[in-house]
């Protein structure tokens, strides 16, 4: 006689990792620049407390002032990391910028802002130049942009000597249109009686722009594809290319800025500056988050990184510390985030 068997009850579902909901602490610590900003609220806490004169309203402006000089281009590098790339001709390339602008208006006689846009265009171009160079012929942005380094660095000082007669610019502050341009590029807003450069505005508005490219438009998802695997990227039709010209182009722009900062704020630009600190806003960038394998980062976080050498900076300065152990300090934390940002975005991976 058979025996009835009863029906097995039905194997639980396996959880889709894919519709999962992380909580906000999972949330927080899948944002890139956590790790900076957590640094950042220490590094204000201990200057805070062993210089007496860090938290006054001049002292932070001068600490902003100096982190948007750093901030401003850590916005495109950092875009341009995201993106899978870098540049080490971005600081030399902002003296050009500036040269450009102030050796052509003096040379020609002209209005100063028909130098100013004379210089942006180059600007572009330079961006353009690099960018094109790396996407048809291959070869890393390493090779691509420290020759282009190489040539601007020559470029600068010959074509200065060669115009001015001289290794710095000559003055521009008696041309015409150099007042209108300087209230642009390098004015101060008085802000209950502290005086705060114009800089610190500019950088602010870029971190915005940028942020909402990167996370509410399709060219940001762009630039994380391209950076994250671009072959994989162009198989789903991402136009690798342009966006990747468009980065370059988009460092070119920053450069520009900050050129015209520098130009309209001292008069005259020597033409030997500017060599190292494509390494500041590497820096900044990488401390804020961004990986330099690409595909990840944040706008924000390269603020971020770059307030913190602001702060670093001139904290010393306001302790009273020897100033020789800044770039020590300043490898020393690059080093450390670097770590965290691959602890962090491994955790994040994981949750």
């Amino acid at each position: 006689m058979a025996t009835a068997t009863l029906p097995s009850a039905p194997a639980p579902a396996a959880k889709d990792e894919r519709v999962g909901r992380r909580g906000p602490f999972q949330k927080l610590l899948g944002r890139p620049e956590v790790g900076a900003l957590a640094a950042a609220v220490v590094l204000f806490i201990f200057f805070a407390a062993v210089s007496g004169t860090f938290l006054q309203p001049n002292a932070l402006a001068t600490v902003l002032y100096g982190s948007s000089t750093i901030g401003i281009m850590a916005v495109g590098v950092s875009l341009l990391m995201i993106g899978g790339e870098f540049d080490l001709s971005s600081g030399v390339a902002v003296i050009s910028s500036a040269l450009t602008a102030s050796l052509f208006s003096w040379n020609f006689g002209m209005n100063v802002w028909v130098g100013v846009l004379l210089a942006l265009v180059v600007s572009l171009g330079i961006g353009f130049v690099n960018g094109w160079i790396l996407v048809k012929t291959k070869l890393p942005s390493f090779i691509v942009t420290l020759a282009t380094f190489l040539m601007l660095t020559g470029l600068n000082l010959a074509l200065t000597r060669l115009i001015g007669g001289a290794v710095s610019s000559p003055s521009i502050a008696q041309m015409e249109g150099f007042g209108a341009a300087k209230a642009v590029f390098a004015s101060s807003v008085n802000i209950g009686g502290v005086e705060f450069k114009i800089t610190i505005l500019y950088w602010i508005v870029l971190v915005v722009v940028a942020s909402w490219v990167l996370l509410r438009t399709k060219v940001g998802n762009w630039i994380f594809a391209a950076g994250g695997d671009a072959n994989a990227a162009r198989a789903v039709g991402v136009p690798v290319t342009a966006t990747k010209i468009g980065l370059f182009m988009g460092v070119g722009l920053c450069g520009w800025l900050l050129g015209m900062h520098n130009l309209f704020a001292f008069d005259a630009v020597q033409s030997g500056e500017g060599v190292g600190n494509e390494f500041l806003y590497i820096i900044a960038a990488v401390i804020g988050g961004c990986l330099l394998t690409g595909g990840y980062g944040s706008a924000v976080g390269g603020a971020i990184g770059a307030f913190i050498f602001g702060m670093a900076n001139k904290g010393i300065v306001y302790a009273q510390w020897n100033p020789d152990w800044f770039k020590f300090f300043l490898g020393l934390m690059l080093l450390l985030a670097t770590i965290v940002n691959l602890i962090v975005k491994k955790r994040a991976e994981r949750a």
